[in-house]
């Protein structure tokens, strides 16, 4: 319990935090000025010893860690090693994490239904031509194409009034105009 309320109260934010900061003050206040002096003193005192076991963990730290360099430059470890099997294991933790398995999860059942739903628009709209195809309208405007067409290839009738057939009139046209069809020079 005690850890707790000590947890609190390293964070400045906290209700407890304000609740003892100003029980802190209010016994502060009732202090005399020489128990003031010395209860001061005594906190610049440990401000001191702490800052400087505080120095002297940073120096360990430092000395082992150049030391733990060391030992893995020797065992051949580099930092791209160390950077890869980080990342992998990074990796693998996330994908055997529940979080990542239902997001699959969800994502594969969505494609399912995505492809399932594009699936029974595409059928529908491939039924719908083909209806479309096969009713009597459609039949009655491919007649009337076609033999507008057929008509069209069979006779055209010149400015001159010569009548000839529509791939020849073509064919006239493009050698007295000067155009050539993109494929004559490869026929050529």
């Amino acid at each position: 319990m005690e850890d707790h309320n000590s947890a609190n109260l390293s964070d400045p934010a906290s209700p407890a935090a304000s609740v003892a900061s100003a029980e802190i003050a209010a016994e502060f206040a009732a202090l005399t000025t020489e128990e003031k002096e010395q209860r001061r003193a005594e906190w610049s005192q440990e401000l001191a010893r702490v800052e400087e076991e505080i120095n002297t963990l940073r120096t360990v730290l430092a000395s082992k860690t150049r030391h733990a360099s060391d030992l893995k430059r020797k065992l051949g470890i580099t930092v791209w090693k160390e950077l890869t099997e980080d990342m992998n294991q990074g990796v693998k933790n996330i994908k055997e994490s529940t979080v990542y398995q239902r997001t699959e999860s969800v994502l594969k059942t969505t494609g399912e239904k995505t492809a399932s739903v594009f699936g029974s628009i595409t059928s529908g709209i491939t039924s719908k031509l083909s209806q479309m195809k096969n009713s009597e309208s459609m039949r009655s405007i491919e007649a009337s194409v076609g033999s507008a067409y057929e008509n069209v290839k069979t006779k055209v009738t010149s400015r001159s009034g010569s009548v000839s057939s529509f791939p020849d009139a073509m064919d006239e046209n493009n050698t007295s105009s000067g155009l050539n069809s993109p494929t004559d020079s490869l026929t050529k």
